[in-house]
C-alpha cells in the first residue's frame, strides 16, 4: 500500500497550516506589540497630566517616578522600573498627538528612538525603521554607527529636513552613497592590514550584515566576476544588483590610495555592463 504521508498533497497540507500557523502568530505578535504601545503612550500622557495639574517641578517629578514605580510593581509587578516610565513620560512628550506608525513599531523600538534627543535625527530613524523594516538590534546597530550624520555629511539644511520627514528615498545613484562606510561587523582590529583577497573574504563571510550597510534594495551577484575584454579575462572583486534603481553596483577593493589606472579600468568594467550584461538582461525580459 502506497505511503499516504508522503505524497505531494500530504506535503502541501502541511506547508498551508505551518503557512497559516505562521501567519497568525505574526499578526498577534503585531497586535500586542500595538496595544502595548499605545498602552505606554496613554501611560505617559497619565504622567504628564498629573505633573500639570499639580504644577509638580522638575525635582519633584524626579521623586513622582521612583514612588510610582514602586507602587505600581507591588501592584502589577514588572514592566513599572524607574527607566520605563521616564521613556513612557518621554513617549507622550515627544509624541502628543499619539503614534500613526504604532503597528510597525515595537515599544522597543520607540525606547530605542527616544534616547535620540536631537528631533530631526529620531524622524530620520523612524522612517529608516518603517522603509527598511529594521530589528531593534539593526536600529542600534544604524545609530551606533551614526548612520544620520554619514547621510547627511553631504546634504544642506532643507535636504536634511526632508530625510526626517520622508527617510532615505532611492532616487538615483548618488542616494546610496555614504561616507563613511561603516564595518565594524568584521571585528578587524583598527591597526591590523588585511591584503584585498582577505578583506573581500570577509565581507563575503559576513554578507547579510554587508547588505543591512550598503542599504536598502541590493542583491548580491558574485565575487571575482569574470568578464572578457578584448580576450582577456578581467575579474571584479563584488558585483551588486539594485533592484530599486534597476542598476549594477561594481566594487573593486583597494587598501592602498586609488590611482588613475584604477579608476580608468573601473569606467571600462562599467562599459562592459551597460553595453554586455544589461542588454541581455533587457533582452531576457522583452522575450
Amino acid at each position: 500500500m502506497k505511503n499516504i504521508f508522503d505524497n505531494r498533497k500530504y506535503k502541501k497540507l502541511l506547508k498551508n497550516i505551518g503557512k497559516t500557523f505562521l501567519s497568525a502568530r505574526k499578526r498577534a505578535f503585531t497586535a500586542v506589540n500595538a496595544e502595548l504601545t499605545v498602552g505606554n503612550w496613554q501611560t505617559g500622557k497619565y504622567i504628564v497630566e498629573y505633573e500639570q495639574d499639580g504644577k509638580i517641578k522638575a525635582e519633584y517629578g524626579k521623586k513622582l517616578i521612583l514612588q510610582m514605580s514602586r507602587d505600581l510593581s507591588l501592584r502589577y509587578g514588572k514592566g513599572f522600573n524607574k527607566s520605563n516610565l521616564v521613556y513612557m513620560r518621554l513617549f507622550y512628550v515627544k509624541y502628543p498627538k499619539g503614534v500613526t506608525a504604532s503597528h510597525l513599531l515595537s515599544w522597543s523600538h520607540y525606547y530605542e528612538l527616544l534616547k535620540i534627543s536631537d528631533d530631526t535625527e529620531r524622524d530620520f530613524y523612524e522612517q529608516q525603521i518603517i522603509i527598511e523594516n529594521w530589528s531593534v538590534r539593526e536600529l542600534r546597530r544604524q545609530k551606533r554607527t551614526a548612520l544620520f550624520q554619514r547621510i547627511a555629511l553631504s546634504k544642506d539644511k532643507k535636504q536634511i529636513l526632508e530625510l526626517s520627514k520622508k527617510g532615505h528615498l532611492l532616487k538615483d545613484e548618488t542616494d546610496i552613497e555614504k561616507n563613511p562606510f561603516v564595518f565594524e561587523f568584521l571585528g578587524a582590529p583598527e591597526n591590523n592590514t588585511y591584503t584585498e583577497t582577505e578583506l573581500e573574504t570577509k565581507l563575503i563571510n559576513n554578507l547579510q550584515q554587508f547588505l543591512l550597510e550598503l542599504g536598502k534594495g541590493f542583491a548580491f551577484v558574485g565575487r571575482q566576476y569574470r568578464i572578457m575584454l578584448a580576450n582577456k579575462h578581467f575579474y571584479v572583486d563584488l558585483v551588486f544588483y539594485h533592484y530599486i534603481l534597476d542598476c549594477f553596483v561594481l566594487i573593486d577593493l583597494k587598501i592602498n590610495e586609488v590611482e588613475h589606472k584604477d579608476i580608468g579600468q573601473m569606467i571600462t568594467y562599467l562599459n562592459f555592463f551597460n553595453a554586455e550584461v544589461k542588454k541581455k538582461q533587457i533582452k531576457r525580459q522583452l522575450e
